[in-house]
């Protein structure tokens, strides 16, 4: 469980800055803030919005076709496809992006993410829960850092 944290911390952070610039106060009092606030282009929020909405919605069948793998070694197919998924779903959030550094960083991540899926050695090493834990927390964290940077 406490793997699975870093994990959820990342999908957190994503969500998170997708929503910068985006909340609406009902306070209408004018007070100073206590520092400046920075908040993301309308480009960049949408698409981090859009990222974390892939991120969310490709997250599960990830770790569960590679938890499928621990029980059944010829598994593969299943998490192949649900990583390969997961790029499709990046690319897709990133390309109509209206900030250009984020689409090629977009794009990047997505293909980092489809060249492991077609990686048999990736998978062949996923054994234990101790492999799914970081094949969804460090490895996809690194393979996903380009559009995290300019999402936290």
């Amino acid at each position: 469980m406490r793997r699975v944290i870093p994990v959820l911390l990342i999908g957190g952070g994503l969500l998170a800055a997708a929503a910068c610039g985006t909340a609406q106060s009902g306070n209408t009092t004018a007070t100073a803030p206590s520092a400046p606030v920075a908040t993301a282009p309308p480009a960049v929020a949408a698409t981090c919005e859009a990222l974390a909405e892939a991120y969310g919605e490709n997250m599960a069948p990830y770790a569960k076709a590679l938890h499928g793998l621990i029980a059944d070694r010829k598994a593969t197919a299943p998490a192949q496809q649900a990583l390969a998924g997961f790029a499709t779903a990046v690319q897709d959030a990133t390309k109509a992006s209206g900030d250009e550094e984020l689409r090629i960083e977009g794009k990047e991540a997505a293909d980092k993410l489809r060249a492991k899926s077609a990686d048999a050695k990736f998978f062949a090493g996923i054994k234990t829960t101790e492999d799914v834990n970081k094949a969804i927390g460090p490895t996809l964290t690194e393979w996903l850092a380009p559009v995290h940077r300019r999402c936290s």
